[in-house]
């Protein structure tokens, strides 16, 4: 399926256009009693989603979810997910905090 996406391209050339392609929002949401959670859409499928989410939650240690096509993580962690995403190979052009 991936090679008719790409044309042929390798598929590593191609994962790597896929994430350019890809605009990533991070925010803060508000949870009942007070809790804050920080939320990160546009990242792609699920199966990728589920392995970004763990290795998310491990480097930030805390707990978390995918729900929905997002990331969601217990507490503020916008900054830190930003550069962890930025590690993880997403160009950091394609990222947005949101306030």
């Amino acid at each position: 399926m991936a090679d008719n996406l790409c044309g042929g391209l390798p598929p590593e050339v191609c994962e790597q256009l896929n994430k350019e392609e890809e605009f990533i929002k991070i925010k803060l949401e508000k949870r009942r009693y007070g809790k804050e959670v920080t939320v990160i859409e546009g990242l792609g499928d699920d199966a990728d989603l589920k392995k970004i989410a763990s290795e998310l939650k491990s480097k930030l240690a805390a707990g978390g979810t995918v729900k929905n096509g997002r990331i969601e993580i217990q507490g503020d962690h916008r900054d830190r997910a930003k550069d962890l995403l930025i590690k993880l190979g997403f160009p950091e052009s394609n990222i947005m905090v949101i306030e």
